[in-house]
């Protein structure tokens, strides 16, 4: 590590596919076609014939830098002086160092487009040439018009995220000594060869956007590029306009940090822009939607959030795998995964339950029937008292059933009454104290008063609490205030859609009992469900 050597252009060619040295072939012979005397034997191109080849699909100061990088390598392997054309043997090369080469072969060709000289460079040169090749990639995509539905720049009032995720991929260098490239004190530390090694073996983005410059700016090799797992496709309803806190640059790093198999799309479940500041909304929305992104923007233009490796389900216990991670897209790009310090990877609190109470029919106020979407589960006295708990889960026909059979039983134990539906208090330790009523909040990393990233029922608040980081994801506090306010939230399903799971349907104690269909009649109640549902067949 850290020599200047690099494969003979025999070895350099055998790289490639017979098919695939045809096309570099063809592409050297294209940039080399212009008329020169006999003293420009053997052919070679210049800086303009590669400026007027590529024309404006990328900027052209990285057009130089690649010319600076290939004319400085040549097919011996060995750096050499300034020259003022690129031969086939250099071309053929750095194409291979670049798109199918080693972290050394790369970083030479990267030290080649920073220096003259081939040697030393400064930190603040290796980030201005990070900054140019985050800006042509941003460039190209739009250009070739590969952005996949997203937008080329970051929401009005946003940092340049060019900038921000130039910085985030040069923190990752390590500079001779061991220090970070985390500040300006950092920027006048010299980087060589062996530096940008270790950079490109760890910032991977640094290799892929090489590549992605490559494929897309000289249209070579791109049946090779797999963009459809760098950019994923962005699914929202096209009859209405939607900006996202993202921009194609943010999707792109987080998206590369997702499973391998939700790469592909991202699928809009859930965002106040078109849903409303609804917490009802957000939960009927993304319930059994897969696994998701949840990505927040706060009143100080904080950008962060996280990713669900599972539907959010209700459930009194943490959920979700090690796959999870909690993320910061503005001020600092950054993504944060997990310790293995504890297991409490995402954690939805319980839904409220729906308290449900025979009272007389003289009961002051009348029946308050709360049609909310639920399905019966096991009972849970309370007490002692006739409180049945029901957990919140999705479905219509669940409180339609229960309310037909409770209603059923009270009128055939002749008790004059009506059903009164209400919503729960919360047992204590649930996230709420008892007499609130509330939907259930979630929450990533941490524990319980202290997480990653929570995001509480009254809608557009949460909290941030991680002091020095979070002991799931190791992550810092996200937001600029600890407990802070919000107006922006989007939740993306990422990857193919679930499976639709299939709904056993069943028969109601008023679909199979004549008797209970005449006592509802006599009592002058009418059956609510009918008409909203079919009933099902005899089994």
């Amino acid at each position: 590590m850290g020599n200047n050597k690099s494969c003979p252009g025999q070895e350099c060619s055998s790289r490639f596919l017979p098919a695939e040295q045809a096309e570099v072939n063809r592409l050297f012979d294209a940039l080399s076609s212009e008329k020169l005397g006999s003293s420009a034997s053997p052919r070679s191109f210049s800086l303009q014939a590669l400026k007027d080849y590529v024309g404006d699909a990328l900027p052209p100061e990285m057009v130089t830098r690649l010319f600076e990088g290939m004319r400085r390598v040549d097919g011996s392997g060995k750096a050499k002086g300034p020259s003022e054309r690129v031969s086939q043997e250099q071309f053929t090369a750095s194409m291979s160092h670049l798109l199918k080469g080693t972290a050394e072969e790369k970083s030479l060709v990267i030290l080649n487009m920073i220096s003259a000289s081939g040697g030393p460079v400064k930190a603040r040169d290796v980030h201005k040439f990070t900054e140019d090749l985050v800006g042509s990639v941003v460039h190209v995509l739009s250009y070739r018009r590969q952005l996949r539905g997203w937008s080329q720049k970051p929401p009005p009032g946003s940092p340049s995220r060019v900038q921000v995720l130039a910085a985030q991929l040069c923190s990752e260098m390590r500079l001779q000594g061991g220090g970070k490239l985390l500040g300006p004190q950092w920027l006048d530390r010299d980087c060589d060869q062996a530096v940008l090694e270790d950079w490109v073996f760890r910032a991977h983005h640094v290799a892929t956007f090489l590549s992605l410059v490559i494929h897309q700016g000289f249209l070579l090799l791109r049946s090779s590029l797999k963009l459809a797992t760098l950019v994923p496709e962005r699914q929202v309803d096209p009859q209405r306009e939607f900006a996202s806190v993202l921009d194609v640059l943010s999707v792109i790093y987080v998206n590369s940090h997702l499973p391998q198999e939700r790469r592909l799309s991202w699928r809009l479940l859930f965002a106040t822009e078109l849903h409303g500041n609804s917490f009802a909304q957000l939960c009927g929305r993304i319930a059994h939607g897969g696994p998701c992104l949840v990505l927040l923007e706060d009143s100080d233009g904080h950008v962060f959030g996280g990713f669900a490796s599972c539907s959010w389900e209700v459930k009194p216990q943490f959920q979700g795998d090690d796959r999870c991670f909690l993320l910061s897209v503005s001020p600092r790009m950054a993504v944060y995964t997990c310790t293995g310090y504890n297991d409490h990877y995402m954690y939805p609190s319980p839904s409220p339950a729906l308290r449900v109470q025979s009272q007389p029919l003289d009961h002051q106020g009348g029946p308050d029937l709360c049609f909310l979407p639920v399905q019966p589960c096991e009972k849970e006295p309370l007490g002692g008292t006739q409180d049945t708990w029901m957990s919140v889960l999705g479905t219509c026909s669940g409180i339609l059933q229960l309310y037909q059979y409770l209603l059923f039983h009270s009128l055939k134990k002749k008790e004059e009454s009506c059903i009164r539906f209400r919503m729960p208090l919360w047992p204590e330790g649930w996230g709420g104290p008892r007499g609130l009523t509330r939907l259930p909040p979630q929450g990533m990393g941490g524990q319980h008063g202290y997480f990653g990233l929570w995001i509480d029922v009254d809608f557009g608040k949460g909290h941030s609490k991680a002091k020095p980081t979070c002991t799931t994801y190791g992550s810092p506090q996200l937001s600029a205030q600890e407990d802070f306010q919000f107006q922006k939230m989007e939740v993306w399903a990422v990857g193919e859609a679930p499976k639709a799971e299939s709904v056993r349907k069943t028969r109601s104690i008023l679909d199979i009992d004549p008797e209970a269909r005449a006592l509802l009649e006599a009592s002058g109640r009418g059956r609510h469900s009918e008409g909203l549902r079919e009933v099902p067949d005899e089994p």
